[in-house]
């Protein structure tokens, strides 16, 4: 016989929602027998514009590059941010300062 879910309630507002799940367990008010892996194929990270100020021989070299890569020099910026990012977060499981 399956558990019976119980009643999740009416929240007057997102504090009083974010206290309850703060308390409660969510597998209590669902059956995780019938959930789906839910797939969002479309959708895209948000991104957020910023200004940088680079070098301008720097800015030059970046343009270089990704011209040899045929890819956009933003493009290159992100990819470098990204693999930094990665190391310093890999760093940080072994030796964190």
């Amino acid at each position: 016989m399956a558990k019976k879910e119980k009643v999740i309630p009416k929240f007057n507002n997102e504090d009083e929602e974010r206290e309850f799940w703060a308390t409660h367990s969510p597998l209590d008010y669902f059956n995780a027998d019938i959930f789906k892996r839910a797939a969002f194929p479309n959708l895209k990270p948000s991104v957020k514009s910023i200004s940088i100020r680079l070098p301008e021989d720097m800015l030059a070299e970046l343009k270089t590059i990704a011209n040899k890569k045929d890819i956009p020099y933003q493009s290159l910026v992100k990819i470098y941010l990204a693999r930094q990012i990665f190391l310093e977060r890999d760093l940080s499981r072994v030796d964190p300062r």
